[in-house]
Order: structure tokens, then C-alpha cells, then sequence
């Protein structure tokens, strides 16, 4: 009888070695591969995280002792997370681009990977492109079986900066976070007043929404409910931060400012809104 080999679990030392030579191949690294090390990095996390309720849960149950086999799967997951999140941290350290992005409080290198990856500046000759392209324009439809006008996974992580900007508004580091917080007093103020009501007729009838909900409560009185006025107060944010990855990635591959001013006519601002930080492109 033939006895099969079982494969060994490899072993912590073993992955820890394949560190330095990432760091080597790394800066050659095309933007298709580090799309790719974006959403393994957030796959992996949402299986770590599975893995460290499986863990908990077990715990509770009354084992003293949770599965061995558990904790190593957790293991091996944050050890993956953590070596994706320091690969694209070194990709992005090559672009001037990304340096300015992490440097922005919430903003981490996977995130700032994934706007880099994902977003080619010389198709974007305005900010408004990327907006599109992110799907950050709620009036946005499309029917069915038409493709979809937007970048998804663009999208999402726009959601992502948004609900980091909104986690960290109260942090003095946060510029954007600051942001985040007057634009939702502001939207606040303006839905107390009255100025969303047209708003809030137009989702009662194009949408089915049960009467028993605290949205239809808001809706039926001509209010957005407090979720939606959330939404626009981080996507404001997040789409003042776009403006301003444009401005920076726009003169670090042209070598000038941006051909028209930033939209402050849309972003409802009276003045310009300087891009935070020095900037060396």
C-alpha cells in the first residue's frame, strides 16, 4: 500500500521570509496585479474576522479550549492581511500620488492602493470623471441588462473612505473628518428647514418603502430620515477628497494645475478648498 505524503502547514517563519523578496518585485508591480491584492485583502479580512467570531463563539459555548485547528486559520489569515497591506504599502510609497493620500489621516495604503489601481488620471481630465467613474452620483440609473456606468468595487471603496472619515471626525488629524461633521450640520440645518422636500416626495413614489419604517416616518413629512442625511454628509467628504487626488495625481503626471478650478459651483462651496499637505510631485 502506497502511503500518500500530507502536505505540511507552512509555517510562520516560512512566510515571513517571502517578505523580502515582495519588497524586491514589488515596485514593478502592474496596477491589474495590486486590483488584485486590494480585494484578496479585503476577502482575506472578512475571513479573518469570520474566524475570530468562530472563535469567540466556540469560547462561549463552554470549551474551555477552542479548535486548534480554528485558531490557526485565524492565524493564517491575519498574517496574510497584514503581509498584502505592507506589499501595497511599499507600491504606494513609489507614487508621489499615494504618499499624499496616506498621509491624510484614514486613509491607509490599501485604500490608497486601491484609488491608484483603479483610477487612470489620464482619462480623468476633471474631477467629475472620477466621480462618475465611482459611481458617486445618486442620480445615476441604468436599466436592466444594461451594463453598469460605474466602477463597483471603485464605489465601495469610496464607501470605505467615507465611513473612515466618519469614524475619525473627531481626531484634530482628520481633515476630511472635519469636513464630514460641518457638511452633515449643514445638511441637518437645510433638512430641518424644509429643503429636501421635493426630495422626499420623489422617494415615496419611485420606491416601496414600508410604512412602518422610521424612513417613511421622515419621508411623509418631507424630511430625509437621519441614514440618508449620513450618506450625504460622507459622500460630500469623500467626493471633496477626490478633488483633491485629482489635483495631486493631475500635476504630478502633466506637470501643471488642473485646466478648470475645482467644481465649487457643485460642491456648494464659495471659496477654494486648498489640497492639505505639501506636496513634492
Amino acid at each position: 500500500m502506497i502511503q500518500q505524503e500530507v502536505p505540511s502547514i507552512v509555517s510562520m517563519e516560512a512566510v515571513n521570509r517571502l517578505t523580502s523578496d515582495i519588497k524586491k518585485g514589488v515596485r514593478s508591480m502592474s496596477r491589474d496585479e495590486a486590483r488584485f491584492l486590494v480585494d484578496a485583502y479585503y476577502t482575506i479580512q472578512d475571513y479573518r474576522i469570520a474566524a475570530a467570531s468562530q472563535v469567540r463563539s466556540v469560547s462561549k459555548g463552554g470549551v474551555d479550549e477552542p479548535c486548534e485547528v480554528l485558531k490557526w486559520l485565524f492565524t493564517q489569515h491575519e498574517t496574510m492581511e497584514g503581509q498584502i497591506k505592507r506589499a501595497l504599502d511599499w507600491w504606494t510609497d513609489v507614487s508621489p500620488v499615494s504618499v499624499w493620500a496616506k498621509s491624510q489621516h484614514g486613509i491607509g495604503p490599501v485604500i490608497s492602493a486601491g484609488l491608484l489601481a483603479h483610477i487612470d488620471i489620464r482619462k480623468a481630465p476633471t474631477v467629475g470623471h472620477i466621480w462618475s467613474f465611482a459611481g458617486l452620483d445618486p442620480r445615476m440609473e441604468w436599466k436592466k441588462g444594461e451594463k453598469r456606468p460605474f466602477n463597483a468595487k471603485l464605489k465601495v471603496l469610496c464607501w470605505k473612505i467615507g465611513q473612515s472619515f466618519m469614524k475619525f471626525h473627531k481626531s484634530d488629524k482628520c481633515f476630511y473628518g472635519h469636513i464630514y461633521s460641518e457638511r452633515k450640520r449643514l445638511e441637518m440645518e437645510r433638512n430641518e428647514a424644509g429643503a429636501f422636500i421635493d426630495q422626499a416626495i420623489a422617494k415615496l413614489e419611485k420606491f416601496k418603502i414600508g410604512k412602518d419604517t422610521d424612513a417613511y416616518k421622515a419621508y411623509s413629512i418631507g424630511m430625509l430620515p437621519p441614514a440618508h442625511i449620513e450618506q450625504r454628509a460622507e459622500r460630500y467628504a469623500v467626493k471633496m477628497f477626490l478633488s483633491h487626488w485629482h489635483a495631486v495625481a493631475y500635476k504630478h503626471e502633466f506637470g501643471v494645475e488642473p485646466p478648470q478650478p475645482y467644481p465649487i459651483a457643485i460642491l456648494g462651496h464659495a471659496h477654494k478648498i486648498e489640497v492639505p499637505g505639501v506636496v513634492q510631485c
